[in-house]
């Protein structure tokens, strides 16, 4: 596997991978699938996007781009997105390892996820073997596909 910048012919599996994350309502805020032209400008405009590639087929993917502005500008953000059909195989540590040092690189000093949903235990796990720690709890942060609204884990890590 190889995590590497996208480029523009990646951009349709990447939004069919995205969306596929987005339509199962439990794990990104965002409830719009992107299309072709809105999946190019989203993609686009974050500070650094990866893909997971083997073998000309991309896996999964991550956005890195900053958490504020100003004063808290060296604070960023990302969301990873894995296939459904290879979940399982590790893509995912992949991605955040290779964004820590993406984010590094890019000058950020501290990778902060505002919202991983509680019930989103695989991806709390790979975070806290990681290194990041949990800040709290924000009770009915999430409101998921069904309506129901659940805890979300702000987590953290320095760079």
């Amino acid at each position: 596997m190889h995590i590497r910048a996208y480029i523009p012919d990646d951009l349709p599996e990447m939004c069919r991978i995205w969306n596929e994350v987005v339509e199962a309502g439990d794990a990104f805020p965002q409830e719009e699938c992107l299309t072709a032209e809105s999946g190019a400008a989203f993609f686009a405009a974050q500070t650094y996007t990866a893909v997971a590639e083997e073998d000309g087929r991309i896996y999964g993917l991550y956005i890195l781009h900053p958490n504020n502005v100003g004063r808290c500008g060296h604070i960023c953000n990302a969301s990873y997105a894995v296939s459904s059909e290879s979940r399982g195989r590790h893509i995912g540590e992949q991605l955040v390892l290779d964004c820590l040092a993406q984010g590094k690189a890019h000058g950020f000093r501290v990778l902060q996820f505002n919202a991983v949903v509680e019930s989103n235990v695989h991806a709390r796990h790979l975070y806290e073997r990681l290194g990041f720690e949990q800040l709290g709890t924000i009770r009915g942060g999430f409101r998921m596909k069904n309506g129901e609204y659940v805890n979300i884990c702000p987590y953290y890590r320095e760079l």
